[in-house]
């Protein structure tokens, strides 16, 4: 098994084309927890920098790494012994300083420049990986996985040929249990193909993995202005406070009368009495 020994961290850069003066390793299997594994290893084994992965049908995955001739020829021995580990490897090659037209072409410089002044670190948390052979059982086990620890759902990732990886992320512990979780349950519902758990994956592996995750973003808390009480039989009780109303004065006169001022009658008290009478 490879070491999980620190590598060295990159030196100074003090050109720019630093990195594109290296050496070109790859690596290639036919699986793509196995490929992350591989990668793992490289890194772990020497000085060398992932610049990413190359899905090219089939199933088939290859790991390129950049760096010295001798770091990069240390690391792509130790990614085909890994590869060959887990029964999934298909071919390795080392370019100790490819032509500037072939990087053109090819995808092997897609990630240099990000990785100018990057130092390699190693992660906090392990990474566990569950690869399926049919949609179904992938998602069943990652059902499985999620329910059985407390690890977190990262993403999915497919490679041709019906092969489905499921990735999470959590402690060793919960990721194993987690991976033995989803063995079983994409067993019952199709074929598993492979598995690999990471323990302590360096920073720039955790950056090459695909991620889906959005973070939910925290929003205020807001009370309402109207708060409600429950009594033990369910009724509610509104507390609100309604503001003091002013009473209006009823006036006990017409605003018409005047005690001062008077007023003849139009017919005279004696002439009515008479029209009655």
């Amino acid at each position: 098994m490879h070491s999980d020994a620190t590598p060295l961290r990159k030196p100074t850069v003090t050109a720019r084309n630093w990195l594109y003066d290296t050496a070109l390793g790859m690596v290639s299997t036919t699986s793509f927890p196995a490929i992350i594994g591989t990668a793992d290893a490289m890194m772990k084994s020497a000085n060398v920098f992932l610049v990413g992965y190359e899905k090219t049908g089939g199933g088939h995955c290859t790991a390129i790494v950049r760096g010295g001739v001798a770091d990069v020829r240390m690391a792509v021995h130790a990614g085909e012994q890994t590869a060959k580990q887990f029964g999934q490897f298909v071919s390795a090659s080392m370019i100790p300083r490819p032509m500037a037209n072939l990087e053109a072409v090819l995808p092997i410089n897609t990630r240099l420049e990000a990785l100018e002044g990057v130092g390699q670190s190693m992660g906090g948390s392990a990474i566990g990986l569950l690869e399926t052979r049919g949609f179904p059982a992938m998602v069943g086990a990652a059902d499985a996985m999620t329910k059985s620890a407390e690890v977190t759902l990262l993403s999915h990732e497919t490679i041709g040929e019906g092969l489905c990886t499921i990735i999470i992320q959590g402690s060793l512990s919960n990721v194993v249990i987690a991976v033995e979780a989803g063995m079983n349950e994409a067993e019952r519902i199709g074929e598993l193909n492979s598995v690999m758990v990471i323990p302590r994956p360096l920073g720039e592996l955790e950056r090459s993995l695909p991620k889906t995750l959005v973070e939910e973003e925290k929003q205020p808390v807001r009370l309402p202005l109207k708060l409600e009480e429950r009594q033990p039989d369910g009724q509610e009780i509104q507390i609100e406070q309604q503001p003091e109303r002013q009473k209006e004065l009823i006036p006990a006169r017409s605003p018409e009368f005047n005690p001062a001022e008077k007023k003849e009658l139009a017919i005279p008290i004696k002439e009515l009495e008479t029209e009655e009478l």
